[in-house]
């Protein structure tokens, strides 16, 4: 995405990112592929509630670049993201709210260019059972979406599975009524 007032480049990319390490990595693949940029502006939320943020100016005044930016994705209600907006001055100032207002824009635009992946969330459960209850449990697990990464089976049955968070009173409600049978959640 490429935004021009009064001169400035603002060029705008938005990454998903699960840690800090992507972060690191997001950031140094912009700052290579634009050595001769002004500034680097980034925002970034992670977490399931975006409980881990960070906002950066790169230099411009204080909240005139961070901020429009993360709120942008406060805006969208979106976590797990990188957006960055890179700045090639362009010879005329532009103010603080000029500033605002074009990391605001180019943040918002980014966005709204941007693929945005939905995922649900996911918990682990581990199932022991007898070796005789196998179908009840595979049958249960394929209703509600469950994904088996692990299954061990002998005499007594070991499956480690990823389910869909919502599905996990139901799934734990169903398991309890059942006989022979240990659950828990990782």
């Amino acid at each position: 995405m490429l935004l021009k007032e009064k001169g400035s480049k603002f060029i705008g990319f938005a990454f998903p990112v699960n840690d800090d390490a992507e972060l690191k990595e997001c950031l140094e693949k912009v700052r290579s592929e634009h050595p001769k940029a002004t500034h680097h502006c980034y925002a970034f939320r992670l977490g399931i509630g975006g409980e881990n943020y960070r906002a950066n100016d790169d230099g411009e005044p204080n909240g005139s670049a961070g901020l429009p930016i993360y709120n942008q994705l406060l805006a969208n209600h979106i976590t797990n993201i990188l957006v960055i907006v890179v700045r090639y001055y362009g010879g005329t100032k532009l103010g603080v709210s000029g500033l605002v207002k074009a990391y605001k824009d180019a943040a918002k635009l980014t966005l709204e260019e941007a693929e945005i992946i939905t995922k649900n969330l996911e918990s682990t459960i581990e199932i022991s059972f007898d070796f005789q209850k196998q179908n009840q449990i595979f049958t249960l697990l394929n209703k509600s979406d469950g994904k088996i990464i692990d299954f061990f089976s002998e005499d007594k049955c070991k499956i480690t599975a990823k389910i869909n968070t919502s599905q996990k009173e139901n799934i734990s409600e169903q398991l309890s009524e059942m006989q022979n049978i240990s659950f828990k959640f990782l």
